[in-house]
């Protein structure tokens, strides 16, 4: 069978957004939505020093947009970017001052003011930029991108050096864990998985083996060179404890894409975002990874936590902003209560299908159908669902918003 193409959240949209996402709520724990002010989807999020202020970025449906709070979340105010182009990532390396923004057609951003003016700073590419990271300071960081791109400076992005990375493939995350010189790039869109490391400060890149075959589209090693990381396509965590010499796949408990992991303070306690609403936990080092109940129904695309493992934001597709304030406590689902859910889902016959599938007693009801990128690629009566796409992963959901969608296979 062909190979699957994964998530590439950087495609058309999903419709019909829920305006109740966009709406503050109040909750006894757990994650709570905030007002964001906007329907674009946010693509990543960052607290440079405390759980106060803090910076979002995004676009894709309009227009760019940077938003920035310094009140924990309560309010958003719209930052003036002076760009066109879809905003994918932000950092701020050591204060809330001084930050970077990176995006499409090669864009990159630079404030010394804590978003009060953005500067373009000239990135010598136009490919599409997804990560943005700065080990140490505010002067020597890394950008990864579009047709394998990696971006070097150590002048605070006065000028960026081209690496070699030694592959075509996108590249959507990066991150140095302890210094400028040890670093992990991932990726693999379309049709791979990438895992890249340096020990040189990027001068030469060697590629790892990480045992799965799909797209990977985050990274992070907590606190040293050894034990990090990866999340991607279809539910797949994957964690090293050795540098990436070799990678362990663990037990997600999802087939959803993952999007964003982070791990606050030490590599025991950890958060796993992604595709609709997923919020995933782990207190022992991903040996267990427990679903949390979110809010959210549409897709998740950055997690972070800035201080500690109780704080922490998570942001998604049309303007959705959680926030948790205990770590998202007391509301993790017991495998009992997932596995009630699960049983409650649609399903299909046969799955995998070759021609079309059927919902069994559902055969006369509508249902709309999305491509892995959450592109809506038709709506279709339960008796002939998928019938004359082409061969891939769908996502089927009913119109009840609250259902999880159904995950169907066509073959060929």
């Amino acid at each position: 069978m062909k190979r699957l193409m994964f998530y590439h959240f950087a495609l058309p949209v999903l419709l019909g957004a829920s305006m109740s996402l966009l709406v503050s709520g109040h909750a006894n724990g757990g994650w709570v939505l905030q007002t964001s002010g906007t329907t674009e989807w946010l693509s990543s999020v960052h607290f440079p020093v405390n759980t106060s202020t803090g910076y979002a970025v995004g676009g894709y449906l309009n227009n760019p947009i940077i938003l920035k709070t310094t009140n924990g979340g309560t309010g958003w105010d719209t930052l003036t970017s002076g760009t066109t182009q879809y905003l994918r990532s932000v950092y701020f390396p050591m204060d809330a001052q001084t930050g970077y923004v990176v995006g499409y057609s090669g864009t990159i951003l630079k404030t010394t003011n804590g978003g009060a003016a953005w500067v373009p700073q000239p990135s010598g590419t136009t490919n599409h930029l997804r990560s943005v990271h700065f080990p140490l300071d505010a002067q020597t960081g890394y950008v990864v991108g579009y047709s394998g791109t990696i971006l070097k400076t150590t002048d605070g992005g006065a000028y960026w050096d081209t690496l070699h990375s030694g592959t075509t493939y996108e590249l959507s995350s990066v991150h140095f864990p302890v210094d400028a010189s040890t670093g992990y790039a991932v990726g693999g869109w379309p049709d791979s998985s990438t895992i890249l490391k340096t020990t040189n400060g990027g001068a030469n890149w060697v590629v790892q083996s990480s045992a799965v075959t799909y797209y990977l589209l985050s990274v992070h090693f907590p606190v040293d060179v050894s034990t990090g990381y990866v999340v991607g396509a279809l539910g797949k965590i994957l964690k090293t404890t050795n540098g990436g010499a070799n990678w362990t796949e663990q037990n997600s408990g999802t087939i959803y894409g993952l999007y964003s992991v982070h791990f606050p303070v030490d590599a025991q306690t950890g958060y796993v975002v992604g595709a609709w609403g997923a919020i995933l936990k782990t207190t022992d080092g991903g040996a267990n990874w427990l679903t949390q109940i979110s809010v959210a129904t549409d897709f998740l695309f950055s997690v972070h936590f800035p201080v500690d493992a109780l704080t922490g934001y998570a942001v998604g597709q049309y303007g959705i902003i959680l926030k948790t304030m205990d770590g998202g406590s007391g509301v993790e689902e017991t495998a009992e209560v997932r596995g009630q859910r699960v049983e409650n889902r649609l399903t299909a016959k046969p799955n995998p299908f070759i021609s079309f599938a059927t919902l069994p007693g559902h055969e006369v009801e509508r249902f709309s159908l999305y491509d892995v990128s959450g592109r809506k690629v038709g709506t279709y009566r339960g008796d002939r669902v998928g019938e004359g796409l082409g061969p891939g992963v769908y996502f089927l959901r009913s119109s009840d918003s609250n259902a999880k969608p159904l995950r169907i296979v066509k073959v060929r």
